[in-house]
């Protein structure tokens, strides 16, 4: 048998062409130090900040300092196990989290990985944590609201969508519970929530996830999760996951709700991550760049412009004062960061006045923007109402007799207060609330019983929606009241069948 030699270059040209080098090149550093949850590598000379890199037990950790001679490395799970001496590889990625609809209805810890036992999540896409927040051109004014079913919040500081609105009181003073009526608030209204719980007993989290559950919330809700049990690092990226996998949304032309419980514990793991990395402190021990940790998280929020697709997602960050003091570091930081603030107050909150919103120090500053015309229309005179009946309720307290104008403010000042009320895990449709609050401003209530206040809404409701449903189909359709004359018959009519306590002597 004879082979050619054409046959045999033919062959051998053949080889080459397929030749294919299967050279793996990584750049791998050595760790020389290991304490507290931070490791110094050294070896690492072209690692990016924020990179992703792998240690080898299989634990991932984060590139936070990069200095002349070693890189300080935060690292994100059980650092028991790291020893000096272990290597530690680059992945090339900087930190990231899965993101898309898969994650809807699960509860995942801050690297996007499920910790709610119902097995993976099959995602096929993942963002960076870091994006730079949209610019000027690329977004829209705040122009639709985002209906919290809360009445103090939607007549007196309404939130648009793409609005930051800060939620700032001591703590168990309702933070939380405000929150989760606006997401159980969302049902029906094409509206993804994203729940961020940082710091918090696990148990604590397990009861908010239940409520969602029972409320049938949990169907548009992601909930991100690094409890106090979790290492620093967790508790410092769980907002910036958070706020990604909210993007992913918002880029799709979606509307998105992230509430951050609460950004004070996040400063405080950055303090501590800070300290550990023998970065200088500054005032209260914070670190100098405290304040860009906050800003570059709560400006992603945005409502996006036309040609972006109008998707939209509104931040409700919360953080926690010493004592109602708002003039500390963190609380001052945020608030000139956000587009408002709901303060919630312990007195009024132990008197009985829930939720415990102080109206003189709560503001939105996107005020009349975020409401319907018909709330717009009976809410105007509600703040003016409700500050004049607290200047008057001090000044009362040293006198008997009063003129009949100023027993009227105070008779109006405290039904007010009554309506304001709400119960928890019971958000008010829109319609509900214009209603009552149109009885309120005409001075509908200014006969009715104070103790009978919410017994007169809860009844009013369920009269017009059996007997003048139209009223409500109007507000909901057009977002305008009615006439005037079809207003005034309504309550009138109802006014007429209720049957006040009788009050004993």
């Amino acid at each position: 048998m004879s082979i050619k030699a054409e046959e045999i270059s033919a062959l051998i040209k053949q080889q080459i062409e397929n030749y294919q080098s299967e050279m793996e090149v990584s750049e791998v550093g050595t760790v020389i130090q290991i304490g507290d949850g931070i490791a110094r590598a050294h070896g690492l000379d072209n690692v990016m900040a924020g990179e992703l890199l792998e240690f080898s037990n299989g634990v991932m950790g984060m590139a936070q300092n990069l200095e002349a001679n070693n890189v300080g490395i935060v690292i994100l799970g059980p650092y028991t196990d790291i020893e000096e001496g272990d290597e530690v590889r680059r992945t090339g990625r900087i930190m990231e989290v899965p993101v898309g609809e898969e994650l809807i209805g699960r509860v995942v810890n801050s690297l996007g990985q499920p910790v709610d036992g119902l097995g993976p999540i099959n995602t096929t896409k993942t963002r960076p944590i870091e994006s730079p927040a949209q610019g000027v051109m690329a977004r829209k004014s705040v122009y639709e609201p985002l209906q919290t079913g809360i009445k103090a919040i939607d007549a007196l500081v309404p939130i648009g969508r793409g609005q930051r609105e800060l939620i700032i009181g001591d703590r168990q003073t309702g933070k939380t519970s405000v929150a989760i009526d606006t997401i159980l608030n969302q049902k029906d209204e094409d509206m993804i929530c994203i729940y961020v719980a940082i710091g918090q007993k696990e148990s604590t989290v397990r009861g908010v996830v239940e409520t969602l559950r029972k409320h049938g919330a949990l169907d548009y809700t992601i909930v991100v999760t690094a409890s106090a049990s979790q290492p620093a690092p967790l508790l410092f990226l769980a907002p910036y996951a958070g706020v990604t996998m909210g993007e992913e949304f918002m880029f799709q032309g979606k509307h998105v709700l992230v509430v951050y419980d609460d950004l004070s514990k996040q400063a405080a793991a950055y303090r501590e991550l800070s300290l550990l990395l023998k970065r200088p402190p500054g005032r209260e021990a914070y670190p100098g760049d405290v304040f860009y940790l906050h800003s570059r998280l709560l400006e992603r929020a945005a409502k996006l412009n036309e040609e972006l697709g109008e998707g939209s997602i509104t931040a409700l960050p919360f953080v926690e004062t010493q004592a109602g003091d708002i003039s500390a570091y963190i609380p001052t930081n945020v608030i000139s960061i956000t587009d408002g603030q709901i303060f919630l107050q312990s007195d009024l909150f132990f008197s009985g006045v829930r939720p415990a919103i102080n109206a003189g120090l709560s503001v939105s500053r996107v005020g009349g923007s975020a409401q319907i015309k018909a709330m717009k229309k009976v809410a105007g005179t509600l703040r003016l109402d409700l500050a004049a009946y607290r200047e008057l309720e001090a000044f009362a307290q040293f006198g008997s007799d009063l003129d009949p104008v100023t027993k009227g403010k105070l008779a109006r000042g405290e039904r007010t207060v009554e309506v304001l009320k709400q119960d928890l895990n019971k958000p008010l449709r829109v319609e509900y609330q214009v209603v009552i609050l149109y009885a309120l401003t005409k001075g509908h209530l200014d006969d009715i019983p104070v103790q009978d206040v919410l017994r007169f809404e809860a009844e009013i409701t369920n009269w017009l929606e059996s007997n003048h449903t139209e009223v409500y189909e109007h507000i909901r359709s057009t977002k305008d009241l009615p006439a005037e004359d079809i207003m005034e018959a309504a309550v009138k009519a109802f006014k007429k069948t209720f049957v006040p306590t009788k009050q004993e002597d």
